[in-house]
């Protein structure tokens, strides 16, 4: 049976540059119409969750020196880890709650929070991860349950603050962001409390730019959202609890 409406496929669409040294897949029918993003290191290039992998993708991220992280922000956007670690044998980093979902990968799991900058796993509270990223710059991994159990943002210090939000905080059709609840969402009111704790941790000074992990299309043409904190900032939490 044919499918209705179908779209061209996905491979003709190349990556996009982002931000210098970030870009953005297009989205992956494999996890829902997600985005994947990756950011080119000196010491290391970090993967954030799985793009379609096919020639295009495969060869994009060779050219660009491969994948030494692969980091997985929620548990809808792990598509085709176990394919990506054996092709570019990376760490796959993944939020401690959901690491039983890959069985036989080697992994990398954190609880809290985690960093990333050059060596291996050492452990602490949350468990510090090591990439070395560009001009000083760092990359956190920051525990922000509610759409599932592991849930998690990344963090990339660089640019004024970049957040990787996963399904964490998206554009809704207005181009408005904000935590969406959806059939899937594993707890609302933990999501809206891991948003308070976010605004609490960072700044308009130290979060510029949101990279959400699916609904780019709402976007408009723009490839990230600007003013990030300011945006959150904005929002009513005490009624979108409310209202769920």
């Amino acid at each position: 049976m044919c499918p209705l409406n179908p779209q061209p496929s996905q491979t003709v669409k190349q990556p996009r540059v982002v931000l210098n040294n970030i870009f953005a897949f297009p989205p992956n029918r494999d996890t829902l119409g997600g985005t994947a993003y990756f950011i080119v290191g000196d010491e290391g290039n970090i993967l954030i969750d799985c793009p379609a992998w096919d020639n295009i993708n495969q060869d994009f991220l060779r050219l660009h020196g491969g994948v030494r992280w692969l980091f997985i922000s929620h548990r809808g956007a792990i598509g085709k880890a176990a394919e990506i670690q054996q092709a570019f044998n990376c760490e796959v980093v993944i939020q401690e709650h959901e690491a039983y979902l890959l069985p036989g990968l080697t992994l990398t799991t954190f609880g809290r929070e985690s960093k990333l900058n050059g060596t291996s796993a050492i452990a602490q509270s949350a468990v510090d991860i090591t990439p070395t990223i560009p001009n000083g710059s760092t990359a956190e991994l920051i525990w922000t349950p509610g759409h599932s159990p592991g849930s998690s943002c990344l963090y990339y210090s660089d640019f004024g603050g970049v957040l990787f939000t996963g399904r964490h905080i998206l554009p809704n059709p207005k181009a408005e962001v904000t935590p969406i609840r959806t059939a899937k969402t594993f707890h609302w009111f933990r999501q809206i409390k891991s948003l308070k704790l976010l605004l609490e941790k960072f700044s308009p000074e130290t979060l510029s730019y949101i990279c959400p992990g699916a609904n780019t299309g709402f976007l408009r043409g723009e490839r990230l959202i600007n003013n990030a904190y300011f945006h959150l900032n904005n929002l009513d939490l005490e009624a979108l609890g409310r209202g769920s």
